[in-house]
């Protein structure tokens, strides 16, 4: 059976449409099905439902994405609730978040990107057990779930976020550093310790329209012993990920079957 990936898409925000871009020449590699479905940005909150509900029965189809950010009128909490867990390739669901919990044996279906940097931590036989890593954004996509990956590996986790009162003192103590909160330079050189991995998973654009991450890359660089570049560092490792939880809840489905 060749996996089949379907990405539901709403509106021409311009990241997700390169986004999108980028996953579908990914299946292309892959031998990976794809189908997308465009729609307005006013379709209404119902009519998405209808279409999430529509993909999840198809049998032909083994995972779903629905393409975020969202225009503001939908709730995105509902569509995530919607997509089937068995499907959930993105790994946003509150049952495999849920099931990530419990040890590495269970994150089948994680969030693509904590799974990408875990995947390219392991590539570069970098060691996580025993590692003081700090996780600097708490959000539900990257930074709440690689700090539970993080835990699964008996690293020792310290989250940092938008109300930690010194964020340097924390980062100065990272042996491994992921930062994931899309702010330009947030991570400086004097707020890292020389040997440090830093894994910088934030998007942005310079004054004249460059991609960047959240670390000042050229000075942090002399410091770090590994440190991932934006672009081309996360982000393809994300698109990886999709594709790999694409291949295992295709063989997870035809197990069950």
């Amino acid at each position: 059976m060749k996996p089949a990936l379907s990405v539901i898409m709403v509106g021409e925000n311009p990241a997700s449409l390169a986004y999108v871009r980028n996953k579908k020449k990914a299946c292309e590699r892959a031998g990976i099905k794809y189908i997308q479905y465009d729609y307005e940005a006013t379709i209404t909150q119902k009519e998405l439902l209808k279409k999430i509900e529509d993909v999840n029965k198809d049998p032909t189809i083994n995972g779903l994405i629905v393409q975020l950010p969202l225009p503001d009128h939908i709730y995105v909490p509902d569509v995530i609730r919607a997509v089937d867990p068995s499907k959930d390739v993105d790994g946003f669901h509150a049952y495999n978040i849920g099931k990530m919990f419990l040890s590495p044996e269970f994150e089948d279906l994680p969030p693509a990107t904590p799974l990408g940097i875990v995947k390219l931590l392991d590539y570069y036989d970098i060691p996580i057990r025993g590692k003081e890593v700090v996780v600097v954004g708490h959000s539900n996509i990257v930074g709440k779930p690689i700090s539970m990956m993080m835990l699964n590996r008996n690293a020792t986790v310290t989250t940092c976020h938008i109300y930690t009162k010194d964020l340097s003192a924390h980062t100065k103590k990272a042996d491994i550093l992921i930062v994931a909160v899309g702010k330009e330079k947030l991570i400086t050189s004097d707020m890292v310790k020389k040997g440090v991995v830093v894994v910088d998973v934030g998007m942005n654009r310079t004054e004249d329209g460059k991609l960047c991450g959240d670390v000042d890359f050229p000075e942090v660089s002399k410091k770090a012993s590994f440190i991932t570049p934006v672009p081309g560092g996360v982000g393809p490792m994300t698109v990886a990920a999709l594709i790999l939880n694409t291949v295992r809840a295709t063989e997870r489905q035809l197990e069950n079957n």
